[in-house]
Formats: structure tokens, sequence, C-alpha cells
């Protein structure tokens, strides 16, 4: 096989793969990077058996061949050849897999491994799908992505549900704290969907995607996979198996306080606030709605805060204790500059939604007997 490539789009194309590839494994042929260009491109694919992406790199084949080569070896022999992006990348391998990589003065020989021991990406049925702008996309995931479970403690909560219904796509994702809906209005109506998508999988897309709003993406499902296809990269994931969380038997339209509030003087406000709290401090802030003030304290082991934030509120005078990181994440993904905050009661979850449906973000207050201590 011999290659030759610009460095960075042979570069760009390792960067995209690497994603995929495993930091521990015990199959050590998963921690390479398989080149193939036995056809008429070249492909590089990465696969973790969880998580795979395939790209395909713009080069000039001069021999045929395939090869898997060490990953984070391959990244860092291409990424320090040449300090000029322009400079032309050679890759060639014989017979027993050793591999010459060449760039202006610099000559790395490394040794490979047969291509053919590499786990190909399972294929997937192109006929259940839906298109969306990678725009679209990008957002829906930076939008949700935060409120999803750091650990595998419920599988569910690492995940994100994918649910089309019509030419509607809904977008879920939960921590026990705190829930966050997007739904998006698609180009075309397609079969029903209901999926859960691994949150690695979505984090590693949305590094990707270059979020133009002229370029789709197209997501094919099957039973067990889910397919994202765009530029010139597929990304393959398994599914989360399992019924996700009967998400509308917990979301209400009852409320006793409704306060809409200046996006931009609310977040300056609760950034203030943890100035006062250290990671682990479980100290909450106090939240207390009167007339058409919303008032803001914290008090902590390092100090107290007080601020007010003036509000438009109809229905009742409320006093409500929240984590305020809670309220930071959901205020810092909105797009909007006036937020519409619903609240029952003390103990009941508060909503912060749109009028037309769009996002949906449920909080749940902290005990109000420990918020008052």
């Amino acid at each position: 096989m011999k290659l030759t490539f610009k460095q960075d789009a042979i570069l760009n194309g390792i960067n995209i793969v690497l994603k995929a590839v495993p930091s521990k494994t015990t199959m050590s042929i998963l921690e390479c990077i398989f080149i193939d260009a036995s056809g008429s491109e070249i492909k590089l694919t990465a696969n973790d058996m969880e998580l795979g992406i395939e790209t395909k790199v713009e080069g000039t084949i001069l021999e045929r061949g395939k090869i898997a080569l060490e990953a984070k070896l391959l990244s860092e022999i291409v990424r320090k050849l040449s300090s000029s992006g322009d400079s032309m990348v050679t890759i060639e391998s014989d017979e027993k897999f050793t591999t010459t990589i060449s760039c202006d003065n610099s000559i790395f020989h490394i040794q490979g491994r047969d291509g053919e021991e590499f786990a190909y990406l399972p294929y997937i049925e192109r006929d259940h799908y839906i298109c969306l702008s990678q725009f679209s996309l990008k957002e829906v995931i930076r939008q949700t992505i935060f409120s999803i479970a750091p650990n595998d403690s419920n599988k569910m909560m690492t995940g994100e549900l994918f649910q089309v219904t019509g030419n509607q796509l809904k977008v879920v994702s939960l921590d026990g704290h705190r829930i966050s809906i997007r739904n998006i209005e698609l180009k075309d109506t397609y079969r029903d969907i209901k999926v859960i998508v691994p949150g690695k999988t979505l984090n590693e897309i949305s590094k990707i995607l270059g979020g133009d709003n002229e370029k789709e993406v197209l997501i094919f499902f099957s039973t067990n996979h889910i397919l994202f296809e765009f530029d010139h990269t597929i990304v393959v994931s398994r599914l989360i198996e399992g019924d996700y969380f009967r998400i509308d038997q917990m979301l209400s339209s009852d409320y006793e306080t409704k306060v809409s509030v200046n996006k931009k003087e609310l977040l300056d406000c609760l950034d203030r606030a943890t100035i006062l709290v250290r990671e682990n401090d479980k100290k909450p802030l106090i939240i207390n709605i009167e007339d058409q003030e919303m008032e803001l304290r914290m008090n902590s082991s390092f100090g107290s805060m007080n601020a007010q934030v003036p509000t438009h509120k109809t229905g009742s005078d409320i006093m409500i204790g929240f984590n305020p990181k809670f309220l930071i994440d959901a205020l810092r993904i909105i797009d909007d500059e006036e937020v519409t905050i619903y609240m029952l009661n003390p103990k009941s979850p508060c909503f912060i939604r749109d009028e037309e449906g769009k996002y949906i973000y449920l909080i749940l207050p902290v005990n109000f007997n420990a918020a008052s201590v």
C-alpha cells in the first residue's frame, strides 16, 4: 500500500476517528486506526465495539491496500511531521505490514498490523431514517446533553431518548434531579421511532459536526444500532436497550406562580451566588418571589449573598430552594431574551418552558426545610 495526503487532510481524518478509539481494551487491534485503500477511496475507521467512526480522506492511492496502525502513535507522528499543513505525507507499507511515514525531511518506520484483523462496523439497513440540518442536531445535543447522568448507576440516564412522531423529533435527557426536553419540527413526515442513544455517542458527534444550517445529517435506525451520516463521515453506535422513563407522567401544566424574567439578569445573579459555593457544598439557593420581584439568597461557610431581580409575576408568592447549578445549566442553553418559570409549591418541580413548546426544562427543588437552615 502506498498513499499520499496533504498533512491537514490526513490529520483531520485521524482526529475525527480518534474519538472512537478506546482508552482501555483487552483487544489490542481496537487501539488501531484502520486505513482502507483497497478500493477507489481512502477510508479511516476506529471502533470500540460500542461506537464506530468511519471517514473518507482526500488523498492519492499509488498502491492499493489496507493496514491497521496504532492510533495514538499515528496521530502523534502525523501531527509533528511538519509545521506546514500543506506538506505532503506519504504512508507506505510492505507485505509484512512494516510502515514508512514520511514528510519533507522526516521519516518514521513503525510496525502495522493486518487490516483484516480489524473489527468492521456493523451493517445498518438504510430504509428507516430521518433527515435534519447539522445545525439542528448540534443544537439539540447542546441543549440537552448537560442533564444526562455521568455514570452507569442507571443505564437509561446515561443516554437520551430520540422519539419521532410524524414530523416531530423529541429529544429527552434526565439525571434524577432534572429533565431536559427539546422538540424539533422536521421537514418531512417519518415512521414513528423511539430509541435511547448513548450520551457518549452524542457528545462525540457534536464535536465532529460543523453546525452548518445548509448541510444535512441522515440518521438511520435499526433494532440495536443508530447510524449518523454527514459530510464524508459515518458514526455507528449501539443503542441502549430497554423502555425509557414515562416522561409525560412527570410533566404538568398546573402552576400557582408564573414568573417572566430577563434571562441574562437572572443568570448573572446566579453566577455571582455560586462564588460562595464549593463543589461538595450542598447549600441551596433560596428564591423568594413577592409582588414583581425575585429575591435570591445564598448562605454558605464562605459568606452570604442577597440579590433582587425584577420580574413579571402572576399568581401566588412563593419561597423555594434550588441547586443553583441546575438553574444555571438550563438558562445558559436557552437563547430567548426572557424566560418564563412555572412553580406549583416549594416541593414540586419548577418548569422553564416557552409558549411554542420547543423546550421544557424541569428542575426539582431541594427540601425546603434544608433550604431555610
